[in-house]
């Protein structure tokens, strides 16, 4: 009885090991022996044990507050400015092999960027040209995390 019940419950906990499920905002890359070998979901995923990880990505909006930075303007005013950034991961993949940690190289290009074009500025244009500013520091922002996202020259795959 015991012979017949082992070989059972050894499949029934393989399964366990090796089935996920990834929700509707959810992306897995899936490693294979540290090779990436796909991109999988949302639902169902099965993964060999052991031999397959996978990191998930969530393509949800991060909402980011830019903490305070002290800039001193182009007139020598010192100012304090804050933000707040919206971003999201739009491939997956790119996110978990491209940048270590997206979602603070996000925060540190956002701090950057905000502490140079305020500071190439003088206080009256900040002032009066908020918006200009903005969409400044959005499109350099948007230009620098597509150039993060973007594969490396000869794709991203490694020589076999």
């Amino acid at each position: 009885m015991l012979s017949a019940i082992l070989p059972i419950v050894l499949v029934l906990l393989f399964l366990a090991a090796s089935l996920r499920v990834l929700n509707e905002y959810e992306r897995g890359v899936i490693f294979r022996l540290g090779r990436v070998i796909n991109t999988k979901g949302p639902g169902l995923i099965i993964l060999i044990p052991i031999i397959d990880k996978m990191m998930k990505v969530s393509l949800r909006i991060y909402t980011l507050d830019v903490p305070h930075q002290d800039v001193i303007t182009r007139d020598n005013v010192s100012i304090s400015v804050n933000a707040v950034i919206y971003y999201r991961a739009v491939e997956p993949q790119n996110a978990v092999l491209e940048v270590e940690d997206y979602h603070f190289a996000t925060s540190q290009l956002a701090q950057t960027t905000l502490r140079s074009v305020c500071g190439a500025a003088e206080l009256d244009e900040i002032l009066a040209h908020r918006d200009e500013i903005n969409e400044k520091i959005q499109n350099i922002l948007d230009e620098q995390t597509d150039l993060m996202s973007r594969p490396m020259p000869g794709g991203s795959k490694s020589p076999r």
